[in-house]
């Protein structure tokens, strides 16, 4: 018996794919943005997707009955209230760095409205959001530690050199001394 695959059957599995790959991506992300982008042209978004790319986040527009399955089994599942009308979702690993990008986007482009989010399983609104992105990014913070570790460690070499510092300027001045008595 020969199968014909209809194109009901290849839409229905590649939606069952993306809601499955969108649910495996917000099921290890710390922190998920919700907006609004109606109004924005095709390189606005272009130009959002590079900014959140650089920083480590993605930004994805998707079908509202879509992301709701795809939360539904997430941390992520008390914001599917959010998903009404044309939106949007930045999501990544780190929590800060969806809300820095979609922040400061939304200065940049007045159609660009962030509605609220998530941020380790609990609902945030936009106050809590601004307050993210004032937070330090995950690599400005490993940059502070490291900082921070080696700062002591560049201390004691300079202390344990110092001792031989001093005998070489005493030498040193002693040598000059004795020169000029001669």
């Amino acid at each position: 018996m020969v199968q014909f695959i209809t194109e009901v059957d290849v839409n229905r599995s590649e939606k069952k794919d993306f809601v499955s790959n969108l649910k495996e991506d917000l099921s290890n992300a710390s922190s998920v943005i919700v907006s609004e982008y109606s109004g924005l042209t095709v390189n606005e978004i272009e130009q959002l997707r590079k900014e959140m790319r650089d920083n480590g986040a993605k930004f994805k527009i998707t079908k509202n009955r879509l992301t709701k399955l795809a939360i539904s089994e997430t941390q992520f599942k008390e914001i599917s209230e959010l998903f009404k009308g044309p939106t949007a979702i930045s999501y990544s690993d780190d929590a800060v760095a969806p809300a820095k990008v979609a922040v400061s986007f939304e200065k940049k482009f007045e159609k660009f409205k962030i509605i609220g989010g998530g941020y380790n399983g609990e609902k945030i609104d936009k106050e809590k959001i601004d307050f993210l992105a004032k937070l330090p990014s995950l690599d400005e913070l490993r940059g502070k530690i490291i900082g921070l570790i080696s700062a002591p460690a560049q201390k004691i070499v300079s202390i344990t050199l110092e001792p031989g510092a001093q005998i070489a300027r005493l030498i040193s001045s002693n040598s000059s001394n004795n020169q000029e008595s001669n």
